[in-house]
C-alpha cells in the first residue's frame, strides 16, 4: 500500500457524493478497486451495499471478522474550491464517509497482498448511514447469514480530536436517537378575543418548559440523555390565534430503558398540560438510531490494536460517550464488536472543521493511521504464525 493510493482513491470518492441507496457510482468504483486486488466482491446486499472477502492462512481457516465503512453523502452544497469537490450539486461527503472507503480499500491492498493473518475478512461497504436504514437492510438481506464475523469492528472520523488519535470506549459510546412529534389541537379564533378560544401556543409553551424537566428530574443524574425540541409549527396567522401547533424534537441516550423513560414522560406531560387547558394532544415517537454499545472484548483488542499503530498518548481507551447517532449501532445488536473514533485534527485549518458542515473535509494526514489500525487489528485478532507475516 502507498500513500498516494488511498489518498486517490479518497479524492475520487469525494468528487461522486451519492445519498442513501443512490450509491451506485460509488459502489461501482469501490468494485472495481477491490476486483482489482483479486478479492471476491457481492454487490446489491441490502440494496446498493456491498461485500468484498479475504482469506488468509491455509484454507481461510480461523476466525472471521467484519470490517465496515459506510458510503452515503450528505444533502450539502460543498464549499471551498479545493481540487478534488463534489461534481454532485447538492451532495457533499461531509461525514468523512469518503475517508472511511478509502481506509477501508487501502487495508484490504495491504492484506491481499501481504497477508498476515490467519482466517477470514469480510469488508462491508454499507449504503444508508446518514438515513439510520442501511444497516438493516444489509441485514435484512441475510448479511450476517451470508458472511457469518465473530466480531465487526469500524472507524469514524472525529474532528476536534488531534489527527489520527484513536478512541473508543466498552459500552455506549454513541448515542440513540429518537424523534417525537406532539400535534396540540386547541381552539382557533380572533386575536381580540382569546377568552373564546383554546390557545394551543400557550399550551405547547408550557409543554416545551416542561420537557426540560425530563433530563433534570426524571433521568438518573450518571445517565446521558438529551431532549431536544427543534421545530414549531402552526396553523395560524398574524391577527388568528390557531387552531394546531406541532412540536417536533429529537431525544438522545445510551440505553434502551434510558429511551423508554423519554418516550413515557414526553407522552405523560404532553397528556396533561393539554388537560389542564382542555386542549388535546396526539403524540408520535419513532425509534430512527439504536445506541452503538461497544463490547469490552472487542474493545480491548481495537485498544490492542491502536496502540500497535500510534504512541500510547494518542489512543484513549475510556473517551467520553459522544451524542451524536450512528447506524453501526444496529450491526452491534446483533454481533459484538467495536466502533472507535479517529482524530481529524483539532484546528478548523487543519482538520477540525465539525462534521456535517459545508466545509468539512477529511483530513488526508489520518488516512494512513486508519489503513494500518484496520491491518493491525486483523493481524491481532486473526493471529498467524510469524513466518506468514
Amino acid at each position: 500500500m502507498t500513500v498516494p493510493d488511498v489518498r486517490r482513491w479518497r479524492h475520487d470518492l469525494h468528487r461522486i457524493p451519492e445519498l442513501g441507496f443512490q450509491e451506485h457510482r460509488t459502489g461501482d468504483y469501490v468494485a472495481d478497486v477491490l476486483t482489482g486486488l483479486g478479492l471476491a466482491v457481492t454487490r446489491g446486499v441490502g440494496g446498493t451495499g456491498l461485500v468484498a472477502t479475504l482469506r488468509g492462512g491455509p484454507g481461510g481457516q480461523g476466525g472471521a471478522l467484519g470490517l465496515r465503512a459506510d458510503m452515503d453523502g450528505l444533502p450539502l452544497t460543498e464549499r471551498g474550491a479545493r481540487p478534488h469537490r463534489s461534481t454532485h450539486d447538492g451532495v457533499m461527503h461531509a461525514c468523512g464517509h469518503d475517508g472511511h472507503m478509502a481506509m477501508l480499500l487501502g487495508a484490504a491492498q495491504v492484506l491481499a497482498v501481504r497477508g498476515g493473518f490467519a482466517g477470514t475478512v469480510h469488508l462491508v461497504f454499507q449504503p444508508a448511514e446518514e438515513h439510520g436504514l442501511g444497516a438493516r437492510a444489509m441485514i435484512a438481506d441475510g448479511l450476517f447469514d451470508r458472511f457469518p464475523v465473530d466480531a465487526i469492528f469500524g472507524l469514524h472520523s472525529m474532528p476536534g480530536h488531534p489527527a489520527g488519535a484513536i478512541s473508543t470506549r466498552a459500552g455506549g459510546l454513541m448515542a440513540g436517537e429518537d424523534n417525537f412529534e406532539i400535534r396540540v389541537a386547541g381552539r382557533g379564533g380572533h386575536a381580540a378575543r382569546p377568552q373564546m378560544v383554546i390557545d394551543p401556543i400557550v399550551v405547547a409553551a408550557e409543554i416545551v418548559l416542561a420537557l426540560q424537566t425530563i433530563v433534570a428530574r426524571n433521568v438518573d443524574p450518571t445517565d446521558p440523555a438529551v431532549v431536544s425540541c427543534t421545530e414549531i409549527t402552526t396553523d395560524g396567522a398574524r391577527n388568528a390565534i390557531p387552531g394546531e401547533v406541532v412540536i417536533r424534537g429529537d431525544t438522545r441516550s445510551f440505553s434502551p430503558q434510558v429511551g423508554a423513560l423519554l418516550e413515557h414522560r414526553i407522552r405523560r406531560l404532553a397528556d396533561g398540560i393539554c388537560a389542564a387547558h382542555g386542549a388535546t394532544c396526539r403524540v408520535t415517537y419513532t425509534h430512527e438510531f439504536e445506541p452503538t454499545v461497544n463490547d469490552p472484548a472487542a474493545v480491548a483488542a481495537a485498544v490492542t490494536a491502536a496502540r500497535l499503530t500510534v504512541p500510547e498518548h494518542r489512543v484513549d481507551p475510556d473517551t467520553a460517550p459522544w451524542t451524536a447517532s450512528e447506524d453501526f449501532g444496529v450491526f452491534l445488536g446483533h454481533v459484538p464488536g467495536c466502533f472507535a473514533l479517529l482524530g481529524n485534527g483539532e484546528d478548523t485549518d487543519a482538520g477540525g472543521t465539525p462534521l456535517h458542515s459545508p466545509d468539512y473535509d477529511f483530513n488526508d494526514d489520518a488516512l494512513d493511521v486508519g489503513v494500518r489500525y484496520y491491518v493491525n487489528l486483523v493481524r491481532t485478532v486473526l493471529s498467524a504464525p510469524a513466518a506468514t507475516r
